[in-house]
């Protein structure tokens, strides 16, 4: 696996892809079971543990969400410490109108769209993509 830095580089490679199924934000409390459920991402908040589960997981477990979405996984390897990857995502989700959850893992940055505007989501980051193609350094 090779890390890149260089933004234009990173944009190039972005190679978004769905990830298959419906995900919901939930919040539990800290004392809450989510009865062996692996939340996909977890964050701690002094309300409770924020989690984003699959829906039907949630639905199972009598979770409340208001936010269903899309998982996109972009599959180029960033560099922890680039800067302007999320800014990037998130201007050009925004100019389409297209709210945008991101999380970053280690190996791959990864966003939550409304379900409803996946497609729409997928044919911008291709587009932001195939634009800095061309502009690729060494």
């Amino acid at each position: 696996m090779t890390v890149e830095s260089d933004l234009s580089n990173l944009l190039a490679k972005l190679s978004p892809e769905r990830v298959p199924g419906s995900f919901v934000f939930a919040s539990v409390g800290f004392s809450e079971s989510l009865q062996g459920i692996e939340p996909l991402a977890s964050v701690v908040e002094s309300e409770g543990l924020s989690v984003v589960l699959r829906r039907e997981d949630a639905d199972r477990l009598g979770l409340h969400y208001s936010f269903v979405a899309a998982w996109i996984t972009l599959h180029a390897y960033s560099a922890l410490e680039t800067v302007g990857l999320t800014g990037a995502v998130a201007a050009t989700l925004t100019k389409a109108g297209i709210s945008c959850n991101m999380i970053a893992g280690y190996h791959h940055d990864h966003i939550l769209v409304p379900e409803n505007r996946l497609v729409d989501a997928l044919t911008e980051l291709k587009e932001l993509s195939e634009s800095h193609g061309f502009l690729m350094h060494p």
